[in-house]
């Protein structure tokens, strides 16, 4: 049985962690190495670090966060924000990003998902989806929550898988931060529509949250609040997911 992971993000701006409600009121939630380093410790599968302002600010992310969280960490580390080309997804890849995480510069020129698998494989290549709900559907939305794209949800992970994409990471611009729990009718979806793995983020408090996660569909969790704030372990959260009866590493 595959084991389902546990992946603690780490949103940061100017070189400190960040946490806001829907992608707004970000408050500084502390250093991202020394968050990295402790969650590695507690026994995370992996890392995500998102560097939130880089698209808005059309800035590269800052490699040098890159390089001090790798140097705490021997557990895979995602990296996302900032990404417009090639070049950029080598620059994180050389500085310890295992992942590239790419967003809006998918929805500009999609060719980059095919582009960054073909050169990197499709392991090291996510395709990060934000998203709200629009009537009855989803569409996909960019540059950090503050532009709407005529794009279904659906149809964009059926295409970016096509294109290479190796993993889906799926947030709910209406759940992130609330703490409400995931949106588990997109997450079964989204799941339900495509072959490769889905991360689920946006809106973990508790246990139970991920556990539904992991029955909609999931294929890991992100949390953010939950882990920054210490209401929960890492390790915690994975023995109450075992008596639940997920399989997880411990």
């Amino acid at each position: 049985m595959v084991t389902k992971r546990i992946i603690p993000c780490l949103d940061c701006k100017d070189g400190r962690v960040v946490k806001g409600i829907q992608f707004q009121g970000l408050t500084d939630a502390g250093s991202p190495a020394e968050l990295a380093a402790r969650y590695q410790i507690e026994g995370a599968d992996e890392l995500v670090l998102l560097d939130v302002g880089a698209s808005i600010e059309s800035r590269n992310n800052q490699l040098q966060t890159v390089r001090d969280v790798r140097a705490q960490l021997s557990i895979p580390l995602t990296v996302g924000g900032g990404v417009r080309e090639v070049q950029d997804i080598e620059n994180l890849l050389h500085s310890g990003a295992d992942k590239v995480s790419i967003n809006t510069a998918a929805v500009t020129n999609p060719l980059l998902v095919q582009e960054s698998s073909r050169a990197f494989g499709a392991q090291c290549t996510v395709v990060a989806v934000d998203t709200k709900r629009k009537g009855d559907n989803w569409i996909v939305i960019t540059r950090s929550g503050t532009e709407e794209q005529e794009l279904d949800t659906i149809d964009w992970v059926r295409k970016v898988e096509q294109l290479g994409a190796g993993e889906i990471l799926l947030t709910s611009f209406d759940r992130d931060g609330t703490q409400l729990g995931y949106d588990l009718e997109l997450l079964r979806a989204v799941s339900q529509a495509i072959q490769i793995p889905v991360i689920a983020s946006g809106g973990a408090k508790v246990t139970d949250h991920l556990f539904e996660a992991f029955q909609a569909g999931a294929d890991a969790v992100l949390a953010a609040s939950m882990f920054h704030y210490q209401t929960h372990t890492i390790g915690q959260v994975k023995r109450e997911l075992r008596e639940l009866g997920i399989e997880v590493r411990l």
